[in-house]
């Protein structure tokens, strides 16, 4: 494990958010993170589909710690805002959120994302998501 997947999981580790969704980390690389989400009905709305708040709390995640790598040691991250739009309901087996740094300056950082909902290996995208995020001293 390199450095910045380190940082990343150690960070991932102590959110609890992640802990109750039952997320977990699916890949690290410079600039981009993948959550990991398993269907589970505690997760669902009244529709049975996953409730936009857990989709959306993955995809966050995943562009707030795609931005962590590219941050200097001593600095976290927190999310300033973001723009999420769902294209269809959130049903599937299992959900992958993507982050991708589109952007990184000294203060703000420009994510994208989207989350795949998974039947067998084929998937659909469910969301996509703009945000930016906010470099911050730890």
């Amino acid at each position: 494990m390199n450095d910045i997947q380190g940082r990343i999981a150690a960070s991932f580790a102590s959110q609890r958010l992640m802990a109750t969704l039952g997320a977990e980390l699916a890949f690290v690389a410079d600039g981009e993170v993948h959550i990991a989400l398993p269907f589970a009905e505690r997760l669902s709305q009244q529709h049975g589909y996953v409730h936009a708040g857990a989709i959306t709390s993955i995809v966050d995640s995943a562009c707030g710690y795609a931005a962590l790598t590219r941050t200097p040691a001593g600095c976290e991250v927190v999310t300033a805002e973001f723009k999420i739009n769902f294209l269809r309901p959130a049903m599937g087996d299992r959900f992958l959120a993507i982050g991708r740094v589109q952007n990184a300056g000294k203060l703000l950082t420009v994510c994208t994302g989207e989350v795949r909902a998974f039947v067998g290996m084929a998937y659909k995208v469910v969301a996509i998501i703009q945000a930016t995020v906010a470099t911050v001293r730890s």
